[in-house]
């Protein structure tokens, strides 16, 4: 064999060995992507069959630095135990019913084992309220007649989540945790007129609707949250946010 063909050997070796590290390197990014998006997928069903508190598991571990949630204008959770306690002793009340469809994924990988993902969700609220609960709230928010002798609440509810994630000991954990309500409407009523009556309900973390309805609020947030959010208005323009992440390589290089 001349040194011509040996030659040509090692450079197709090295050109071999240069793919076969592009290849592995789009695998694991296509696996570690399919692994996020049933990691969210997963709290969507947990959190529909109000299953919480195996939501938590599926969190950072307790230490982890940057972990936050925000789900109101109310402020945002930055340490461990507050973050959890929205998972913690959720009931699941008779005649209450959840059901957040998520759609629209955009999710990046870096190559620190950090991943972005937002998403857009569609979804239906419902439950009963004792009359006696029921006088604490809104008479806007419920719908005519009763059931079983409470009032009914049922609302179409359209949200907006962005999610960091972060690999541990091999798993993807949630990091960083934002939901956007962006729209809410009784069933009886549309969203554009609803919208002007709905803005208050922001100033406050609710937690859930616990057993007869009553209305479960978040302790006092951690430190308040750097801009207020806001559900739709028909008096606003709609904005982009969140923004879909983008391709990046560590996470300094993207938002956060």
């Amino acid at each position: 064999m001349t040194d011509t063909v040996l030659d040509d050997l090692k450079k197709q070796v090295e050109a071999l060995t240069v793919e076969l590290a592009e290849v592995r390197h789009v695998a694991r990014l296509a696996k570690d992507r399919g692994e996020v998006e049933n990691l969210f997928n997963r709290y969507m069903f947990l959190h529909n069959a109000f299953q919480d508190e195996q939501i938590i598991p599926l969190w950072a571990e307790r230490g982890t630095p940057g972990m936050r949630a925000r789900y109101t204008n109310a402020g945002q959770y930055v340490d461990y135990d507050s973050i959890i306690r929205y998972h913690q002793g959720r009931p699941t009340p008779t005649g209450k019913l959840i059901l957040h469809a998520t759609t629209t994924p955009v999710i990046e990988v870096g190559s620190d084992e950090t991943a972005k993902g937002v998403w857009i969700m569609a979804g239906t609220e419902s439950g009963l309220t004792d009359p006696a609960v029921a006088e604490d709230s809104p008479d806007y928010m419920y719908s005519p007649g009763l059931v079983d002798g409470k009032k009914v609440w049922a609302h179409w509810v359209w949200c907006k989540y962005a999610v960091d994630f972060i690999k541990q000991h091999g798993e993807w954990k949630i990091w960083k945790f934002r939901c956007y309500e962006l729209a809410r409407a009784p069933f009886e009523e549309n969203w554009v007129s609803f919208g002007e009556k709905n803005q208050h309900a922001f100033d406050l973390d609710l937690m859930y609707f616990g057993d007869d309805g009553k209305a479960v609020f978040m302790p006092p947030a951690d430190e308040p949250a750097p801009e207020e959010n806001h559900p739709y208005s028909p008096r606003t323009r709609q904005k982009l946010e969140p923004t879909p992440p983008a391709p990046y390589d560590v996470f300094e290089d993207t938002f956060r």
